[in-house]
């Protein structure tokens, strides 16, 4: 996947626990360059990562060239998206989701209680 010009963070193994570590909400897409539903997926991602910039971290995981995050968090269908705030999973999305289903679960996120 071509991930030039985009303000999603690409995630690795490697980068993983520290992108874990920062407060907020952030988005993450598991997916592979040979799935279909990935590609369609991917501009989407893109565009919440400029949409949310500042508010939220988008993030982009192959899970081919990073099998300990995918193992972890037992990632089987692509494309799965898994959003996260203050480091704990909060929510799953398996399977292509519109742009207003994901901006929906983001927001639901940001909404913080008195």
């Amino acid at each position: 996947m071509t991930l030039e010009n985009t303000k999603a963070v690409y995630a690795t193994d490697q980068t993983w626990d520290d992108l874990l570590a920062k407060p907020g909400v952030m988005l993450v897409d598991f997916s592979a360059e040979w799935c279909p539903p990935c590609r369609r997926l991917e501009p989407i991602i893109h565009e919440l990562a400029g949409d949310f910039a500042g508010a939220a971290t988008i993030a982009t995981i192959d899970v081919e060239m990073n099998p300990a995050v995918t193992a972890r968090y037992n990632v089987r269908n692509m494309p799965t998206l898994l959003i996260f705030k203050d480091g704990q999973l909060v929510n799953r999305q398996v399977g292509f989701a519109t742009k207003s289903v994901l901006v929906g679960l983001i927001e639901s996120q940001l909404i913080t209680l008195p």
